[in-house]
């Protein structure tokens, strides 16, 4: 009998949540979880500065950004905070690169008419910034001219980058530490997800992060289905999961069972106690999990 590995376990510090709770949500999430992860939602909430914060308030826990719309950002401005962040904060500061919401994209001014080139173009100029070396290049959407960074992180800080569509998680898989899944997938269609982007790098070793919405509790069922409408799925969506602590456990052993190495469990926006539902994450779903 094959034994399944205990994923990581975090939480998700949604745009929903004031950014003055942070520093108590950072500090809880220090006490008891694996993982923070924080989003950088239009127009909402900065992910680096969330991030920064969260970090400069813990200890321990590994921080995530999940994720960085590609179109908002400079590469050469990105690969300088990420490298600024992350050797201040070695090994705990998780970045994550995506497409973004494209109407925001739009409302802002900076949507383009191949987000996948973009994203493309940007994680190889990114990553390759973040290793160190000078970068020339003149692509469809980002050009550098011998730029380098000067204070580049260590070896082996973490790049990722995520979204839905195969295409994407398939560039991801090839290019990046991990691929970054987001909460509206079950976890059938979530092996399924990760099976063909793992196809498009085989034998790479890859992290597998995936945000998975949930409620713990009293009306955590009304709760999870106000959550999915909420989100434009339908109350009863096979999608999120609610219950006791114990049945929280089996949908997060489930998604481990497909291939997800940590889950970030995802309150709903109208969570009556965020301090005590991180609480029962690291402390009783874990048990429950072991």
């Amino acid at each position: 009998m094959t034994m399944l590995t205990m994923p990581r376990l975090g939480v998700a510090y949604t745009p929903e949540i004031p950014p003055e709770r942070l520093r108590d949500l950072s500090r809880a999430a220090d006490a008891y979880l694996d993982d923070l992860w924080v989003w950088e939602d239009c127009f909402k909430q900065s992910g680096l500065a969330s991030a920064t914060a969260a970090l400069a308030w813990t200890e321990r826990v590994r921080v995530g950004l999940g994720l960085m719309p590609a179109p908002l950002r400079a590469v050469a401005l990105t690969a300088m905070e990420v490298a600024t962040v992350q050797r201040m904060f070695p090994g705990r500061f998780v970045a994550g690169m995506g497409h973004g919401i494209q109407d925001w994209m739009g409302q802002s001014g900076v949507r383009v008419p191949s987000p996948m080139t973009l994203l493309a173009e940007q994680l190889a100029a990114l990553k390759a910034l973040l290793a160190g070396e000078e970068v020339t290049t003149s692509g469809r959407y980002v050009t550098l001219d011998g730029v380098r960074l000067e204070w580049p992180p260590a070896p082996g800080e973490q790049l990722m980058a995520g979204g839905f569509g195969p295409r994407t998680l398939a560039l991801a898989a090839r290019e990046t530490d991990g691929l970054l899944i987001g909460a509206a997938i079950g976890p059938d269609g979530f092996g399924e997800t990760v099976r063909t982007a793992q196809a498009a790098a085989p034998g790479r070793a890859l992290e597998v992060v995936v945000t998975v919405m949930a409620a713990i509790g009293p009306g955590a069922e009304e709760r999870l289905a106000r959550e999915r409408q909420r989100w434009g799925l339908a109350a009863d969506a096979e999608v999120g999961l609610d219950g006791t602590s114990g049945q929280v456990a089996e949908v997060v052993r489930a998604y481990a069972a497909q291939g997800a190495t940590t889950v970030v469990l995802q309150p709903t926006a109208d969570e009556p106690d965020l301090l005590g539902y991180v609480e029962a994450i690291g402390r009783d779903v874990r048990a429950a999990l072991a």
